[in-house]
């Protein structure tokens, strides 16, 4: 009887501890969902090509910074347009990020950055992505007027002037 009550116990532990990898959102489903519980850690990554990591970064990146993030789509006339490209190793770490693009608004830079380096460790990419250890990954910010964002992988069609 201990025996049967242990092995329960045991399984419902493990059960507890387990992790998830997001699902990726659809096209036109909202960046993030705000109350969501954060993962301790990253999940493994078994997403099937690039496009695929790249929604469950911005997934991950968006449930880590929630109150930076605007619901709904995207309004027309954006007040920046931030483009990141960075680099993560096997484990998930951040191992460089630049900005390719942007309209130089040093506020929405800076939160791009900020809101990538806070999230790190990113989910680990599957090992078929990685070139010598790691993948590159480019990803592009939409700010709106409140200097709010949302991730274009996971972002819903901008609205119409």
């Amino acid at each position: 009887m201990k025996a049967r009550i242990l092995v329960i116990l045991v399984t419902a532990l493990l059960a507890a501890c387990a992790s998830r990898v997001p699902e990726p959102a659809a096209p036109g489903a909202p960046a993030a969902l705000p109350g969501a519980p954060l993962p301790l850690s990253p999940p493994y990554s078994n997403a099937a090509g690039l496009d695929e990591y790249k929604r469950e970064v911005a997934l991950y990146i968006s449930h880590r910074n929630p109150e930076r993030i605007y619901e709904g789509r995207p309004q027309a006339l954006l007040r920046s347009v931030v483009v990141l490209r960075f680099v993560v190793d096997a484990h998930g770490h951040l191992l460089h990020s630049e900005v390719l693009r942007s309209n130089h608004d040093r506020q929405t830079v800076t939160a791009a950055l900020a809101s990538l380096r806070e999230s790190a460790p990113l989910p680990p990419p599957p090992r078929h992505l990685l070139h010598r250890g790691r993948v590159e990954v480019a990803e592009t910010w939409l700010f709106d007027d409140d200097g709010r964002f949302q991730l274009r992988s996971i972002a819903q069609a901008q609205m119409n002037q």
